[in-house]
């Protein structure tokens, strides 16, 4: 069969198939995820050596960056920050363990300090979401205390498990997105090839009248 009379594709064929390739990344995140939740000791050293890496590629290119634009009145401030980023990441890099240690201590604060601000503002404002808030304030208070009460033994699992549940999450939401993104351009792929249908039969029946007149 040549080339010219192979079938063509449906319109939303490459959609569809874009939308799968969604889908798809989202059970690798899914499944890495899982992974990450049944290991979470490993996860968060890959955690914390991704952060590392990030960290010094990301001096490496602000430095670059900052020595590029050596006129500008930004030079040292941008070499300053750079070299920071640098330092951390190398350190990071070196001692993943003691960084996670000190990372889940600021994880920690944070969730107490936020906890705190939205249980104090909830009941101070006392808006439409006050219950809604009240409870993140309680979570983010307890979760708070619970990471701080088994610290620096929890900073071997912390920061893995919550990376592994971002990427959990993420995954279902790309399964979702693609599942869905693929019924609906079926549909509508569907809706068209009907509208369409008449058209070509009535195309045809007007031509067979031409050549029985002719």
């Amino acid at each position: 069969m040549s080339r010219g009379t192979r079938r063509a594709r449906p319109p939303g064929h490459r959609l569809s198939r874009n939308f799968g390739v969604l889908a798809l990344l989202g059970g690798i995140l899914v499944l890495a995820g899982l992974v990450g939740l049944a290991y979470a000791g490993f996860a968060t050293l890959t955690t914390m050596l991704l952060f590392g890496w990030l960290l010094l590629i990301g001096g490496i290119v602000g430095l670059v960056h900052a020595v590029q634009s050596r006129d500008s009145s930004f030079f040292w401030l941008g070499v300053v920050v750079a070299a920071l980023n640098i330092a951390a990441g190398a350190v990071v890099i070196r001692r993943p363990e003691v960084a996670a240690v000190g990372l889940t201590m600021f994880a920690a604060l944070l969730f107490l300090t936020g906890g705190v601000f939205r249980l104090v503002g909830s009941v101070v404002v006392r808006g439409p979401q006050m219950g809604w808030t009240l409870v993140q304030g309680a979570f983010g208070l307890l979760l708070g205390i619970l990471v701080l009460g088994d610290w620096p033994h929890s900073s071997r699992y912390v920061i893995g498990t919550f990376f592994s549940l971002a990427l959990l999450f993420d995954g279902l939401g790309l399964i979702a997105l693609g599942v869905g993104g693929r019924r609906v351009v079926g549909l509508v792929s569907d809706a068209v090839s009907e509208e369409g249908a008449p058209d070509r039969s009535a195309n045809n029946d007007q031509g067979g009248q031409e050549q029985s007149r002719g």
